[in-house]
């Protein structure tokens, strides 16, 4: 008895058996509703923020986290840069590279490529580029060797495998008797790699540092260096203060600036997703309006007999809101805990569900991610769980309302 009496009626009224039981289904779809909606939505967001996850560490595995380069294109002291670099707060590594435009060709077929030039040794350190290679080895990149490594695409579209030779033109001319002429040089393919993002496997390709350097006339010098951070999320941070330390002679850039395009399409696409999926939710929401506004014409005599018992307009206001906020509190609970369940083993359901329906909703042989990760965000869940709240609470209102605008001997009048 110590709870408030609209709080007891209000309970009493959920638990009761109706008399209308059109009234009782409708009250248990939008439960249904809103749990599903609520479920849903935490599923679909979990998988976005997998595969986002999945495709900025595919990014990552080529693109460094901070990137250092000259000013005029080239760095002599490249070692001062990553000594200041290794004081920075989260630093793991650093490697030097030299990087440039070129176009691959071998017989008739040219391709036009970002050659990057690397160190072996250092490059595993901060990228995951070395766990790509399906073909050859990294390591058979030797100084003066003139070895190269391709991207799969690319080595597909140029029909060449390990072993084979291709030739590497460079934009830099040379000056020769016979005017201008462009820079070749004859490369062996060493390994191939597949990143599984097609920017990357058609126009990439690796040669040794030294290589490179003398490819593009910059002996002794680099174009810059490669940091990588214990957090990528502090980038941006990091990368300011390498700057300030720096000095004006260097450029600096995070990878949220580099692929700043992509990554801002996929934060509006998850919005736009979220949005889209709410309204699941909204519509179950407000089907709680029309389940109270029929208990309300259900309930007349009732309130008015509570009426004349001195109940107040905000006592049956709140009796109804009770009753409404129960459904939505209810329908919440369940599609959040439902959701997180769902989203914590969608590895495990998505192939079930394909081996009982013998389909294949990601092909490897079409699709580059073929599985379906799932990356649970528990400010996801909380988000969507207090929006659904509020909502339900803000679909009692009107109903619990006119309940309270009721007149006993209106009401009572021909009973």
């Amino acid at each position: 008895m110590s709870r408030p009496f609209e709080l007891l009626v209000g309970l009493r009224y959920t638990r009761a058996k109706r008399r209308n039981h059109f009234i009782s289904f409708i009250s248990l779809t939008s439960m249904i509703g809103i749990a599903l909606g609520v479920m849903v939505l935490i599923t679909v967001l979990s998988v976005m923020n997998g595969f986002g996850e999945e495709l900025r560490a595919r990014i990552l595995g080529v693109v460094s986290h901070i990137t250092v380069t000259g000013e005029r294109g080239s760095i002599a002291n490249w070692e001062a840069v990553e000594k200041q670099a290794s004081a920075l707060q989260g630093y793991v590594a650093s490697a030097p590279f030299v990087q440039g435009q070129g176009m691959v060709m071998r017989g008739r077929t040219a391709s036009g490529v970002i050659v990057r030039g690397i160190l072996p040794t250092e490059e595993p350190k901060v990228a995951t580029l070395v766990d790509k290679i399906v073909e050859g080895k990294l390591d058979a990149l030797k100084a003066g060797e003139f070895g190269i490594v391709l991207g799969r695409e690319l080595a597909w579209k140029l029909g060449v495998h390990v072993g084979s030779i291709v030739t590497l033109v460079t934009p830099e001319g040379q000056f020769t008797p016979a005017g201008l002429l462009p820079r070749l040089k004859r490369f062996t393919v060493v390994g191939i790699f597949e990143v599984g993002m097609y920017e990357f496997d058609s126009g990439l390709a690796l040669l040794h540092i030294n290589d490179a350097a003398q490819l593009y006339q910059i002996p002794g010098r680099v174009t810059g260096v490669r940091i990588k951070l214990d957090d990528i999320y502090q980038a941006p941070r990091r990368a300011l203060e390498l700057n300030e330390t720096l000095g004006e002679n260097y450029r600096i850039r995070d990878w949220t600036r580099e692929h700043a395009n992509f990554f801002r399409a996929l934060k509006m696409e998850k919005t736009v997703m979220f949005v889209i999926m709410f309204f699941i939710v909204a519509v179950a929401a407000f089907n709680i309006v029309s389940t109270l506004v029929m208990m309300v014409a259900d309930k007349r005599a009732e309130i008015a007999i509570l009426r004349t018992l001195g109940a107040g307009p905000k006592s049956i206001m709140a009796i109804f809101m009770v009753q409404g906020s129960i459904i939505g509190v209810v329908g919440t609970l369940l599609g959040a805990i439902s959701g997180v369940l769902l989203a914590l083993n969608v590895e495990t359901v998505v192939p079930f569900l394909e081996r009982i329906f013998g389909i294949r909703f990601l092909a490897a042989d079409v699709y580059y991610i073929s599985d379906l990760p799932s990356r649970l965000e528990w400010a996801d869940v909380t988000a969507i769980t207090l929006v659904s709240l509020l909502m339900s609470f803000f679909a009692t209102l009107y109903p619990a309302w006119r309940a309270s605008q009721t007149q006993p001997a209106e009401a009572l009048r021909y009973e």
